[in-house]
């Protein structure tokens, strides 16, 4: 895999949700990399320079991750992951991979008919966006066209930054593991906990109170299943903390994770 590098300190490794790429995180990056190495991994077959894997799925993906960690020496980093992202850092915790990690909006703890839902969601969002693609940028460039875009992803979409999410969601367009990942996610097994005692150091999951696409109500089973976990709530953000509340993000993950320094 490919990953970019930033900053100095203790080794963050950044793992970005379905579709996207290491850009997903640039709204916290230089907040993160003050006091952290930051390594943001761009996964197989998305929206990065990472070619995909013969049979994409979060199994397969979180593998793939958790062997590269290994020959990269930074099994035992701290790791941060949102939506998709965050779901294989809950996976890889319950494996003891990792430090003091930190999920943000996880999937997998949905029940049969709430997966349905997202995958028909998001299936039908990406087909829009594949429809209008060469009118995007203009849309995307004004507060009024990022609103009607990005309800479901964000709590306050007009504010975002216009080429941060341009970027998102051409990479929902141009990676090739999507629509295979999205499938798997929402057919595929629930994300499994970890008993009392079994993690590798602190677990912290974060969740945004306005998230459309992992619901809040879907906080409580994750908490359920991985009983040492701390639970932290974003009360103004939707499905991407990162950019929603960026601030907020980034003292979160300074505070929750090792060695890091809180700004302010």
């Amino acid at each position: 895999m490919t990953a970019h590098r930033a900053g100095s300190g203790p080794p963050l490794v950044l793992v970005h949700g379905l579709g996207g790429s290491w850009r997903t995180w640039q709204p916290v990056l230089a907040g993160l990399s003050a006091s952290r190495t930051v390594v943001a991994v761009d996964l197989p077959g998305f929206a990065g320079g990472t070619p995909p894997l013969p049979d994409p799925s979060m199994a397969s993906l979180t593998d793939a991750l958790e062997q590269w960690l290994r020959a990269e020496g930074l099994a035992d980093a701290s790791l941060v992951g949102s939506s998709l992202g965050a779901r294989m850092v809950l996976e890889l915790s319950r494996r003891g991979t990792g430090a003091d990690n930190v999920a943000l909006d996880p999937g997998g703890f949905w029940t049969d008919r709430e997966a349905a839902v997202f995958r028909t969601s998001i299936a039908a969002s990406v087909g829009l966006l594949r429809r209008i693609r060469p009118v995007l940028p203009g849309l995307l460039g004004n507060p009024a066209g990022r609103t009607a875009l990005l309800a479901q992803f964000s709590a306050r979409p007009w504010a975002l930054d216009a080429d941060v999410v341009r970027t998102e969601l051409e990479g929902y367009l141009d990676s090739p593991s999507f629509g295979a990942v999205l499938d798997d996610l929402a057919r595929g097994p629930k994300q499994q906990g970890a008993p009392a005692g079994t993690l590798p150091g602190r677990l912290t999951i974060g969740w945004g109170r306005r998230d459309r696409v992992t619901l809040a109500r879907q906080a409580a089973r994750a908490a359920e299943a991985f009983p040492d976990a701390e639970l932290h709530w974003f009360p103004r953000s939707g499905h991407f903390p990162l950019w929603d509340e960026p601030e907020e993000t980034v003292r979160l993950v300074l505070e929750r994770t090792a060695g890091g320094v809180s700004p302010g």
